[in-house]
């Protein structure tokens, strides 16, 4: 999928207004896509890239964050973490099926619809550059960062 052009798509966003991939003006998008809000992993992921911010915007990059929960689970998980960045609300999974996250998964012992925690990086020419998929939380936004970086 890597050098894919990836189309515009529009999403309701924490923060107040909707995230638009066309209105990001030459800056690199890192798009992560997590399972939900406020679990472990997902916390964990987010806490990383939270506290390597200030690198990835040094890099001229923005990151986004998307599950299917809700924008209001959102802004409480943004608040809770204090994430400087905004996360997106795909609740009918519009654009987890563009980057066919959706995966079928074992929970429990029984097999549930979920996101698998992928990661994507958009040049400022709206091309796919990389992707990681079923990525592991630990030490993945430094990976990310260190591949923006070569950008």
């Amino acid at each position: 999928m890597a050098n894919t052009m990836i189309s515009d798509f529009e999403l309701p966003a924490t923060g107040g207004k909707p995230f638009r991939l066309s209105e990001l003006a030459g800056k690199t998008l890192v798009i992560y896509f997590y399972p939900k809000d406020s679990t472990p992993g997902c916390t964990t992921e987010a806490q990383q890239f939270r506290d390597l911010y200030p690198d990835f915007a040094q890099a001229g990059c923005v990151i986004v964050g998307v599950s299917r929960d809700s924008l209001r689970s959102h802004e409480n998980f943004k608040t809770k973490q204090d994430l400087p960045f905004e996360l997106l609300s795909d609740t009918d999974e519009a654009l987890c099926t563009q980057f066919s996250v959706i995966r079928m998964k074992s929970m429990y012992g029984k097999q549930v619809r979920g996101i698998e925690r992928s990661t994507f990086v958009i040049d400022s020419q709206c091309t796919l550059r990389r992707e990681w998929r079923g990525v592991k939380a630990q030490g993945h936004a430094q990976e990310v960062l260190d591949f923006v970086k070569t950008l």
